[in-house]
């Protein structure tokens, strides 16, 4: 019998330079651009080379008053920190002992590696990290939250655990791979809330990005009703088009009768993702007996809530951290088998060195930006 041989595996090689652009938080609100050395991977880490990474409002929030980073075991502020998070790139050095992973593979990375010794991140509760920030110093427990605890994306080269990655198909472009933690954060939501969603009916209230992907993704899984609720007409336009059967502008009718009329007096589940003060208690009222609320966001102030409509009519409150539970894997596959475009909600780019135009317009949603991207350009082989 003949040996079949095959020609050897060959990995790209890339030129890392010593030191790299990166973009770090000093006072409130005050961003500089500046030089820092490139980070080595450790075990069970790689090298990312940063190619795209896009703006988040969490970003807004860390950048603006500090929580929920925590660096050092403080405010993020004028400590050498790196803000972003939802970033995409190419693998450019292995840490000792990796091979899950290739050099010049693409890869799209979740915020959290977690610690791996805790009980939550034993369960696959890593985004619960029991020792979430304890990352330093003599207490360094092995948490990671890039962008939270440890430098983000807003740099040319970062350091990701593999627990962290998710491989980019070829025919995805970066910037709509910069998208699938976003799909992953309302995987995670329907995931914990609903499991099988076939046809069943989802409400999601707030059309941002994660409201969008939410529709997206399940309408994707199989939802019949999908029923998206917000207060700009453009934004439930292109949920339309990202697969809703229903939209309801909350500011031209009541949402809680319009969603009862649309689903025969009751969905099956909510997607919470407006924030809005009196969310819970609208979305309990939109619900059949028995049905089921996650909040994949929060009001900024504490709100009352009508407990005892929860109890009476079996309601289960559950609330989400991140892209847990491995639900960006899923995204991924989901958007590289071309469930829903995600590209709908991607509407600037700019450069690394226009990060705070970037800021900007994602804060003040100029010219409607959903979705902001910065985009990196790097030398040939670097």
């Amino acid at each position: 019998m003949n040996a079949v041989t095959e020609a050897p595996f060959r990995q790209q090689s890339f030129q890392i330079p010593e030191k790299m652009k990166a973009w770090v938080l000093g006072d409130p609100d005050q961003l500089s651009f500046v030089e820092k050395p490139v980070p080595q991977p450790g075990a069970a880490e790689v090298l990312v080379r940063i190619d795209a990474i896009a703006v988040c409002a969490t970003d807004l929030e860390i950048i603006h008053k500090g929580p929920p980073a925590l660096i050092q075991g403080g405010l993020p502020f004028n400590k050498n920190f790196t803000p972003g998070h939802e970033y995409m790139g190419t693998i450019v050095k292995l840490g000792p002992g990796v091979d899950e992973y290739q050099v010049g593979d693409r890869v799209t990375v979740e915020v959290h590696a977690g610690c791996g010794r805790c009980e939550r991140c034993r369960e696959g509760m890593y985004t619960a990290c029991l020792n979430y920030g304890k990352n330093y110093g003599e207490m360094n427990k092995g948490h990671r939250a890039n962008g939270f605890t440890t430098d983000g994306g807003f740099a040319q080269y970062a350091i990701n655990s593999i627990n962290t990655l998710a491989h980019v198909p070829p025919d995805m472009s970066d910037e709509e791979a910069t998208l699938i933690v976003t799909a992953g954060t309302a995987m995670y939501g329907l995931d914990v809330t609903a499991g099988l969603i076939a046809g069943q009916s989802v409400v999601v209230m707030g059309p941002g990005p994660i409201g969008l992907m939410g529709v997206a993704v399940a309408k994707a899984l199989g939802a019949s009703e999908v029923i998206l609720t917000g207060t700009r007409d453009n934004r439930l336009e292109m949920g339309r088009k990202l697969g809703a059967d229903y939209t309801v502008n909350v500011t031209k009718e009541d949402s809680v009768e319009a969603v009862r009329r649309y689903t025969n007096g009751g969905a099956h589940y909510v997607l919470e993702c407006s924030g809005a003060p009196n969310a819970v208690n609208d979305a309990a009222k939109m619900l059949k007996r028995g049905g089921r609320i996650c909040l994949a966001a929060f009001p900024s102030e504490p709100v009352p809530v009508d407990i005892a409509n929860l109890v009476r009519n079996n309601i289960y409150l559950y609330g989400i951290r991140g892209e847990g539970r491995s639900a960006t894997h899923r995204a991924a596959a989901l958007m590289a088998q071309k469930r829903f475009d995600a590209k709908m909600i991607h509407t600037h780019t700019f450069p690394l060195e226009e990060v705070p135009t970037a800021l900007r317009y994602a804060r003040e949603r100029i010219d409607d930006a959903i979705k902001v991207v910065v985009k990196m350009n790097h030398p040939q082989g670097c």
